[in-house]
This record gives structure tokens, sequence and C-alpha cells, in this order.
């Protein structure tokens, strides 16, 4: 049976009990399942929920908006490349987060939990918001103060109480565990071990779409990690399962600003690499210390993966790009396309392997300065 695991000690605790720490404070773990087949496909469900046979527990009654089944959409690039685009910002709040949101909050919700703190940069804080409405759980958000108005605006209108916090984005962070030591559970997509089984339904939802079998690539922004990691343990399981050949080969697109994986993965290390931080426009991505290094280095080593670094001139050159294609996404996204463009650049992969590149977050989300980018491009 699976359990929650500690990567660093191997201490191992039952999946009843919720928990979102190992007994030394780290970010738990659930390693791959069995995986599934075509006949084990809920076709009744159009939502990621039609992979509920691959998730490590039973789910008495989901919290769902409708999430996944986005679209997968193929569009002519640079240097002749065909990417296919995973439409992701079009879940129900507008980001792939509602995927790790939908499984994290029906699990706790089924074991109790009826009140959640989480800390967020933006899209896991809308997210939140919006599942905690939709399941009736009462829910606080902590933010950073930079939030962007449009982020913050859907958390309160989702009824989700908000706190701005001062300073970079970690300070959230360490005020919500403060405050988790009270009633309150944290229900943080970047600590909590069922996110991540709500982001592997990426993998599955993919193989689904590409008549079952996975892509030859597959690029993902990164910050925290949770569509990394989601994407390796769904393949990971496909292949146990003996659906899919071989793994995918993933790539972890990063602002050069705000580089943390790419700093140790080229160094040939899965520990953190000193490497200077600057503001990025991908703020999704930034996140300058991920709690989940370690995993995420070895997702990419398994796969025959790779880091990729973007100049911020390169990430509004995609954006303008995608919005040209009618594709409306905010600058963390287009972090991933620009990713593609240096992949085929460099070689590392070529225009005939079929490659996805999964768009995460709606332009709505940051309507303001992707205007005020784009403006200034076209200067």
């Amino acid at each position: 049976m699976s359990v929650y695991r500690d990567p660093v000690d191997g201490s191992e605790y039952p999946l009843d009990e919720p928990r979102w720490r190992s007994a030394a404070g780290r970010p738990l773990w659930i390693d791959p399942g069995a995986g599934l087949d075509r006949s084990d496909i809920d076709v009744s469900a159009r939502s990621l929920w039609r992979y509920r046979a691959a998730l490590p527990v039973e789910f008495s009654d989901p919290i769902s908006l409708g999430e996944g089944s986005t679209p997968l959409l193929e569009r002519e690039w640079e240097r002749g490349g065909r990417p296919l685009f995973k439409l992701d910002f079009l879940n129900p709040t507008g980001s792939f987060k509602d995927r790790g949101t939908s499984v994290m909050l029906s699990y706790l919700r089924d074991r109790g939990i009826r009140s959640i703190l989480e800390d967020s940069s933006g899209n896991g804080g809308s997210s939140i918001a919006g599942y905690g409405a939709a399941g009736g759980l009462r829910v606080k958000i902590l933010a950073p103060a930079s939030t962007s108005s449009a982020k913050i605006a859907q958390v309160r209108a989702f009824g989700a109480e908000l706190q701005l916090v001062e300073g970079l984005r970690e300070e959230s962070q360490n005020e919500a565990i403060r405050q988790a030591e009270g009633d309150a559970f944290y229900a943080s997509h970047n600590w909590q071990a069922f996110f991540l089984q709500g982001t592997k339904t990426l993998a599955y939802e993919l193989w689904e779409d590409l008549g079952f079998r996975a892509p030859d690539n597959v690029v993902v922004p990164v910050g925290a990690g949770s569509s990394l990691l989601g994407c390796w343990l769904g393949f990971r399981e496909l292949l146990r399962a003996g659906q899919i050949e071989r793994m995918p080969r993933l790539f972890a697109a990063q602002p050069l600003n705000c580089s943390p994986v790419d700093a140790s993965f080229t160094a040939g290390t899965d520990q953190p690499v000193e490497r200077a931080v600057a503001p990025t426009i991908a703020q999704g991505t930034s996140i300058a210390r991920p709690l989940r290094l370690t995993q995420m280095i070895a997702a990419l080593r398994d796969s025959g993966g790779a880091t990729v670094t973007i100049p911020e001139n390169d990430i509004v050159h995609a954006l303008e790009k995608l919005c040209s294609s009618g594709l409306f996404v905010e600058p963390t996204s287009a972090c991933a396309a620009a990713a593609y463009s240096a992949l085929l650049t460099s070689g590392h992969i070529t225009p005939a392997e079929e490659t996805v590149v999964f768009l995460t977050g709606s332009g709505l989300k940051a309507a303001p300065t992707v205007a005020e980018l784009l403006d200034t491009a076209h200067e």
C-alpha cells in the first residue's frame, strides 16, 4: 500500500492521517503507483477524475469544478517546429494548479479537515480559494505584498481571508507555517504530497490525448516543481503499467534571473548551488530555494531531459508570439515556449520530434503586466 515517505531518512506514515511534513520537518513524498490501463479510465467523467483509479486512496466525494480535459493545440513556431501546446491555463480558476488543488482538498476534506492555510504568490492561492469555496472549506491565504492585483481580487472574490506579507516570497511561507501550529491545516501546494497526485494527471491526459502513447519531449516552466514532478510520476506509472514504451524527456524552463534548478543540474549535483537571484517577469517560477530540488533533479536525469534558462527579453518575445497566435497567457507560460525555441536552437530537440509545451497560467491573471510588456516590445 502507498504511504507518505520522507525521501531523506525513509520514515513512513500512513495516508489515512493527513500530514504535510515528516517528523523531521521535511516535505513528504508518495512513490509512483502501479498505474492504470485504458480500461481503468472512467469515461463518464469529463475531468481529471477520469483517472481516479491511478490515485493512491479512495475518494468519497471529490471537490471538482471540471478541472483537466484541457485542449492540446498544435501551432507553427520557429525553426520549423510545430509544438503541441497544452492549454492548462484554461482550467477553472485560470491555471494548472487546479489539478493538484482538486485532489489535495478532496483528500483533506474526506479526512475531516475543514479549515486550511496556504501561502502563494498567486495562482496557487487563487486555486485553493476557489476550490475551498466549492468544497465548503474555510480558507486563509498568505501572499507576498507584491502579488498582482488581479490574483488578489480573485482570492477575495472566492471569499477567502487574505493576509499580505512584506518581504520575499519565502516570508509568506514562513508566516503560514507559524500560523499552522493553530487549528488550520497547512494545505500547501509546495509541501503536501497529494498536490502532486493531482498534477500527475497531466501525464495521463497527454497519454490519452496522443492516442495512448507518450510524446518525445515535455517542456514545463518550473518554480516549486509540481508540474515537472507530476509529469514524472504519471509517466513513470504508465511505463510501469506497460502502457508506454519509454519516458518522454522532461525539460525544466526557468528564467535566468531565478534558476536554482538549472544551477544544480548543470553543476552535476542535486543540492543547492549559489546563483544570483533577480526579479523576473515570470513570477510563477520565482522560487529561489525549491523544497523538492533533489526530486526535480532526479526526475530530469531519469527522463534524459535537462534544464533551460531564459533571459527576460526572450520571455517577452515568446509572450508576444503566443498572444499573436491567440494564446493569452501570463509570462511564466511564455518561459516554457521560449525554452522550446532555445532547445531547437541548441539541437537538444529537433522540429520532427513531438514536443508538448505546458502553458500554465492565464494572461488574465496579469493583464496589465502583459499589456505593458507587449507595448514596450512594439516601441
